[in-house]
């Protein structure tokens, strides 16, 4: 079985997590043992994955890459992050790395050098690039970008010659870090025949490396494939798990659910996409809930439905955060652990990761949705003899429902311990903003 089919994710982003200078002064500051400290508390929640980044040396917020072999100065040396990762092993834990190779800084060797010998330059190929207009910072030339941001040059990946330096990059990164998987920023800029190179080159390098996609829009199936992605983001069920809650319409998630993964015509049946409620560009969960109460059910959802569960570092203490036009700065805060108080949904999450371990459906199980209103939903993860139930109530008061469970006489929550009443049918009581996993027997 593949080890990211049965993960429980932890995603940093470790420029804002570490209070990192914001214009890198290339002042080496070995922030690792401080992250070795965030290790260890993963490890107590029983997440076993971390994807984190970006890490390249860059010049700014990271995505502005100057030095593909070289981590950021602002937090540490390669050195340093080699033994980082060797610490994360030692606890059994994954590493996934962001690999920014849509675009790069302006001060990456190549493009200065473009700079400084225009046409004549040998990487004149690794971009874009038209002499025949000016660029709005002054260049002789103008050259496609990431989004219209000048400051980050795009790179042809189509290009054999970035390609291969691409590649290059990328198994020296497994060779010397030994990571395991690779996020790639803006999927879906990528060239195919680059993609398809990469997850042959990775395949031949670790056989159970992962790639993941940053994927939005779109029909993901494009970019997932034996010779593609393994995987990739998935907004669809992010932007689901809090607008169902805020407009009481469990039918959203229920028809994204069936949408994706319907056994007969699902689009994504059989792919294990990378579910999350909030991330280092979007609005953190509590911030986008209209009753706060229902980020139980949010976990609990997120941790039993399809997919691979990540949490986005904080959020597990609930902490507030929302981008505004002209920053993402409080989505990516400096976090002083010790100063951090666990919560009851500190708890739920451990509480949920266990079960993920503890119970293979939850990876593996086929869904059967088995009550859904406007306000309650229920599904199970059925995987041999093993059943698993799922209930939600995004109602502010308490309800009552029955579902039949035919052949089951026993029916415990994992959750609290609590026994429920079974006949053919199991009685369901809920409180307001309430949910629950039960084991079937």
């Amino acid at each position: 079985m593949t080890w990211y089919k049965e993960a429980v994710f932890y995603h940093i982003y470790p420029l804002g997590l570490l209070g990192a200078p914001k214009i890198n002064d290339f002042i080496i500051n070995d922030q690792m043992p401080v992250l070795k400290r965030w290790v260890d508390h993963m490890e107590r929640l029983g997440l076993d994955a971390l994807y984190i980044g970006p890490l390249f040396s860059s010049k700014s917020h990271g995505y502005d890459t100057i030095d593909y072999k070289k981590v950021d100065e602002r937090l540490g040396t390669n050195e340093s992050f080699r033994d980082f990762v060797a610490y994360c092993h030692q606890k059994d834990i994954k590493v996934v790395v962001d690999g920014v190779f849509n675009h790069t800084s302006r001060d990456f060797h190549a493009f200065k050098d473009i700079i400084a010998r225009k046409w004549d330059s040998p990487y004149v190929r690794y971009y874009n690039i038209d002499f025949n207009k000016s660029s709005p910072l002054g260049d002789p030339f103008d050259y496609a970008t990431w989004s219209g941001y000048h400051e980050l040059p795009k790179l042809d990946t189509d290009e054999p010659q970035v390609q291969d330096m691409l590649l290059d990059a990328v198994g020296y990164w497994i060779d010397y870090f030994d990571i395991d998987g690779i996020r790639l920023d803006c999927a879906d800029c990528l060239s195919f025949d680059f993609i398809r190179r990469l997850k042959a080159y990775t395949k031949a390098k670790k056989a159970d490396f992962w790639l993941m996609g940053e994927l939005i829009h779109g029909d993901y199936s494009r970019w997932i494939s034996d010779d593609m992605l393994d995987s990739s983001t998935n907004y669809e069920l992010h932007k689901g798990l809090f607008s169902a809650h805020n407009d009481h319409n469990y039918f959203e998630i229920a028809h994204t659910i069936r949408r994706q993964f319907d056994p007969m015509w699902g689009l994504y049946k059989g792919f294990y996409l990378y579910d999350f409620v909030d991330n280092h560009d979007v609005d953190r969960l509590i911030s986008k809930l209209n009753n706060k109460a229902n980020v139980k059910n949010v976990y609990v959802l997120l941790f039993t439905l399809m997919g691979i569960p990540s949490v986005y570092y904080g959020s597990e203490w609930n902490i507030e955060g929302k981008r505004t036009p002209y920053s993402d700065d409080a989505l990516r805060p400096c976090i002083d652990i010790d100063m951090m108080q666990d919560n009851e949904i500190t708890s739920l999450i451990a509480r949920l990761a266990h079960l993920k371990k503890q119970y293979p459906c939850l990876s593996y199980g086929e869904y059967r949705e088995v009550y859904l209103t406007n306000r309650q939903y229920a599904y199970t993860r059925n995987l041999n003899d093993e059943m698993i139930l799922t209930v939600a109530n995004n109602d502010e008061n308490p309800v009552s429902f029955n579902i039949a469970i035919a052949g089951k006489t026993k029916a415990d929550s994992l959750i609290t311990g609590k026994e429920y009443r079974t006949d053919e049918t199991i009685r369901i009581e809920l409180g307001g903003n309430d949910s629950d996993v039960i084991i079937l027997r």
